[in-house]
């Protein structure tokens, strides 16, 4: 009788361990880095121009993002990014009477991404390599300001220069891998998100890239 108490005793502190470990993980996580997007920079299909401004281009900047752990698997996230592209355009332009006038100008372009959703991620304190997805939905911000614009005197370039800014719904769907370095520190080893964003009842089609240091 008295082994048999020793051996539930045992089971018990057994079970007891096991559930501590498997409650064992983080609640939260802060995570900053480098972000890069491949952006759809068309402004809109009506331009005149718009075969040399609606093409792919590369953004730089910056995405902080936090998480709350619900449990050792799914957290609530938030997310802020920020990248930024400078371009310089010239090109011809038809005029009347029949002839051709040029047209130049730089741009400083930004797009800012706010989003909220739902991380997936294995949160065990003692978990080494940390494969996450996530699923997020908000703003997306752009602006473009164009400057230094030069017109032929027969272009009529009136209204063109400024700042140019437009909100619309944006999402984010991906995932990556982190690296533990030390029980407070990962490594962000890659973060990739296909980054859609509706403007002017079009939805551009964006590629998001990170990379960064996890604070838990």
């Amino acid at each position: 009788m008295q082994r048999l108490a020793v051996m539930v005793a045992v089971l018990a502190l057994g079970c007891v361990s096991a559930f501590a470990q498997f409650r064992d993980y983080k609640k939260g996580e802060f995570y900053v880095g480098y972000s890069h997007n491949q952006v759809d920079t068309g402004v809109s299909p009506n331009d005149d121009f718009s075969d040399l401004v609606d093409r792919r281009e590369g953004f730089n900047g910056f995405e902080v993002a936090g998480v709350y752990n619900f449990g050792r698997y799914v957290g609530l996230k938030g997310s802020i990014s920020g990248t930024y592209n400078s371009k310089s355009y010239a090109f011809t332009v038809p005029t009347t009477p029949p002839a051709t006038g040029q047209v130049a100008f730089d741009t400083n372009n930004s797009l800012y991404n706010f989003l909220g959703g739902v991380q997936f991620k294995d949160n065990a304190s003692e978990a080494r390599v940390k494969p996450f997805a996530h699923i997020l939905a908000g703003a997306g911000h752009g602006r473009v300001n164009v400057k230094n614009l030069f017109c032929d005197t027969d272009v009529d370039c009136s209204g063109f220069s400024g700042t140019v800014s437009e909100t619309g719904f944006a999402g984010a769907f991906g995932g990556g891998i982190d690296v533990k370095l030390s029980d407070r520190v990962d490594l962000r080893l890659i973060q990739i998100d296909y980054n859609p964003i509706r403007f002017d009842n079009a939805t551009t089609h964006n590629f998001r890239f990170g990379i960064g240091f996890v604070f838990r």
